[in-house]
């Protein structure tokens, strides 16, 4: 019964991962022939090009930008309407709706919002004699507009992860803090965070492979430009891929990329247990 499962796992798993590992250890494709062994050749280009460190910057700056907001704004739409009745029940659904929609879809609703002069911002800014800035063009503003779209829509995702979270939380904890003298804060720091630390871990996991592997809003919206300022990881090794046709610096990009994210994932888990400790109250 699970020979089928493991050739399915190991075709389309396993075999892609040795793929990518042969490949970022040679040239490029050539037709006719084989393809040279370049040995670190694409590791060592890869990190001399500077449109590889920028692309890794901004992925450093997005994730902190988006991964952390996102977090607390879950966390705080949770706590708001944990609580059943018909109204938190439409709340709970008009902040979710924005994870239905496509992420090509909202791209598209967000660069009608970003129209220089057109859009929907700089119009209303008009009305206040407010000259908006370039969104999508100026360099130092692009990456936090495509930032302002990856919070609107994976907020309401991580919020189900916490009500989940929230609700399995015991009453009589409360009660007991309550009984205590302790107040809200109190009462979030010494008793919902404790309890919520598998829920936030696993949120971050999740949000940390969200913003690696997510670029169709770079590809609607700017393309990673202008200058690379918007560029992604995942962009970049389309474009050595697709675009230049490098598949050798493309392998070496997902690879390295591949490590960044176990990397970063194991250290927050890590912070995480450290900070909240071993057990559960």
């Amino acid at each position: 019964m699970l020979a089928p499962s493991l050739l399915f796992l190991a075709l389309f798993t396993y075999w892609p991962v040795v793929q990518v590992l042969w490949q970022s250890f040679h040239g490029q494709i050539r037709v006719g022939g084989p393809q040279a062994y370049v040995g670190f050749d694409n590791f060592l280009k890869l990190f001399a090009d500077p449109a590889f460190r920028k692309a890794l910057a901004n992925n450093l700056v997005y994730a902190l930008g988006t991964v952390i907001p996102s977090l607390v704004l879950a966390l705080g739409f949770a706590m708001a309407l944990v609580k059943s009745s018909r109204v938190n029940a439409l709340f709970r659904a008009l902040f979710f709706l924005p994870v239905l929609i496509p992420l090509v879809a909202a791209a598209s609703i967000f660069l009608f919002l970003f129209l220089p002069n057109v859009g929907l911002l700089d119009y209303h800014l008009a009305k206040l004699a407010i000259s908006g800035p370039n969104w999508l063009g100026d360099p130092d503003i692009a990456l936090w507009s495509i930032m302002a779209l990856t919070i609107w829509k994976n907020a309401g995702y991580y919020m189900l992860f916490f009500l989940a979270g929230l609700q399995a939380v015991p009453a009589d904890a409360y009660e007991a803090a309550i009984l205590d003298g302790a107040g809200p804060w109190q009462r979030l720091r010494y008793v919902t965070l404790p309890y919520l630390k598998p829920t936030i871990g696993f949120v971050l996991v999740i949000g940390l492979l969200n913003v690696v592997t997510q670029v169709d809003h770079v590809f609607v919206l700017t393309k990673g430009g202008p200058s690379d300022s918007t560029n992604l990881l995942l962009f970049y090794v389309y474009q050595q891929a697709v675009e230049n046709y490098d598949a050798g610096r493309a392998a070496a990009g997902t690879l390295v990329m591949l490590a960044l994210l176990l990397a970063v994932t194991a250290s927050s888990l890590r912070t995480l247990e450290r900070s909240f400790g071993e057990k559960e109250p």
